[in-house]
């Protein structure tokens, strides 16, 4: 196994990520129950995949009611999505908490450079509020591997940061802030920073404390509150080990071992086929949820630009993918 989660990491080629795919399925499939009861529930025969086309997508909503994971785990040791207190929420088990820094470190310096270059700030008050966040062990893993002084997690005190922000401009300190949407727009409404140097990556999520905004509409106002040329993208999820980044402010752009393929947006378990240009329901390939499941079905709508790169369009208005309903009854 140790093999093949070394290889996941070394992918160059797409004859290498199918042939990787093709292998964590047949293990997924063999090891994880409720997987396996979801495809013989839709009379797969998997002796017929042949294709990463061909494999089953796991409805995300799964990882709600059941525990996804090829391996015993600690109960303890999970990551848990983001919601309101009404919504179930989440929660993806850790097998190999080692695999996802290794897979979050990898993408972060394929799209954004070394940690070692940058003070690290970050405005995760809706995260930092609870526990078991993927996104808050991520950040501060980051923050550690820079080791820079001022790095800092702020939550509502913003005058604080503004402070550090215009100490890190006046003395030319590279800097990056991360910051869930809500608060980064409650930040510039208070404070107007001119540091056009700075990369502000913007996590998503209005989480009911503002109305939902185009990422468009969202972006500009940053770019303006801070001065900045474009605002950064992270594309991540409690279900997943690897994240998507943006640095245009549109398209998003995946590691070798993650991949984006889109569905029909009217039937969830159908084959992700649609083309390039196209809408679609955004299904993921994560080869480093190598424990868990590497094929999701998300609530995303998105549209593919290329091979790699993608943009997300909003999400589906049903709360639960339907095809999950297979599994509820069992």
């Amino acid at each position: 196994m140790d093999t093949l989660i070394n290889d996941i990491f070394k992918i160059k080629t797409e004859e290498q990520f199918q042939t990787l795919a093709l292998q964590i399925f047949d293990y997924q499939y063999k090891h994880i129950d409720i997987y396996q009861r979801y495809i013989q529930t839709l009379n797969i025969d998997i002796a017929h995949i042949k294709k990463i086309e061909d494999i089953p997508f796991l409805p995300i909503s799964t990882f709600k009611f059941h525990k996804i994971s090829t391996r015993k785990t600690n109960e303890n040791q999970y990551f848990e999505s983001s919601g309101t207190t009404s919504q179930t929420p989440s929660r993806h088990y850790i097998a190999d908490i080692h695999i996802y820094e290794r897979s979050f470190l990898s993408c972060f310096e394929q799209f954004i450079g070394s940690p070692s270059q940058f003070a690290i700030l970050a405005l995760l008050p809706s995260y930092l509020e609870r526990e078991h966040s993927s996104l808050v062990y991520m950040v501060d893993k980051l923050m550690q591997t820079s080791g820079n002084p001022y790095n800092g997690f702020y939550l509502y005190n913003f005058k604080q940061l503004a402070d550090r922000l215009n100490y890190l401009k006046n003395n030319n300190i590279k800097t990056i802030l991360f910051g869930v949407s809500f608060a980064l727009l409650d930040f510039v409404e208070e404070f107007q920073i001119e540091f056009p140097e700075l990369i502000v990556i913007e996590t998503g999520g209005m989480k009911t404390r503002r109305k939902e905004m185009p990422r468009q509409e969202i972006h500009q106002i940053l770019s303006s509150g801070f001065s900045v040329p474009t605002i950064y993208s992270e594309y991540g999820m409690a279900e997943l080990f690897s994240q998507a980044y943006s640095i245009n402010g549109t398209t998003f752009s995946c590691p070798k071992w993650m991949k984006i393929l889109l569905r029909d947006m009217q039937d969830p378990i159908a084959s992700p086929t649609i083309p390039i240009g196209q809408k679609g329901g955004i299904n993921i390939i994560d080869l480093a949820n190598i424990y868990s499941c590497s094929f999701i079905a998300t609530q995303d709508v998105g549209k593919l630009v290329s091979d790699n790169e993608f943009e997300v369009l909003g999400r589906f208005d049903n709360a639960d993918l339907r095809g999950c309903n297979l599994l509820y009854e069992q």
